[in-house]
């Protein structure tokens, strides 16, 4: 995905996270998990689309499980 080319909107978020078992947001210092029924919901629909309309950025998968924002403790966590 190259976010500079395609943009992804709240549209977009349940085809985008399609397969996810997990959503894991970087938002300042706080890191909010979604499980489940819960990637798709509202809640988290309005923590990874940011002030533009737009996915919030960086955003990457691994497996089942999407990452967006950045942390660097749930980046080691995910990555290790």
């Amino acid at each position: 995905m190259n976010a500079t080319k395609e943009r992804y909107g709240a549209d977009d978020l349940e085809t985008l996270f399609g397969g996810a078992s997990r959503l894991v947001v970087a938002r300042g210092k706080k890191v909010l998990e979604f499980k489940g029924d819960d990637v798709f919901g509202e809640a988290a629909q309005k923590v990874v689309i940011g002030p533009s309309g737009n996915l919030r950025a960086p955003a990457f998968r691994k497996g089942k499980t999407w990452m967006v924002g950045f942390h660097e403790d749930a980046y080691g966590d995910l990555l290790d």
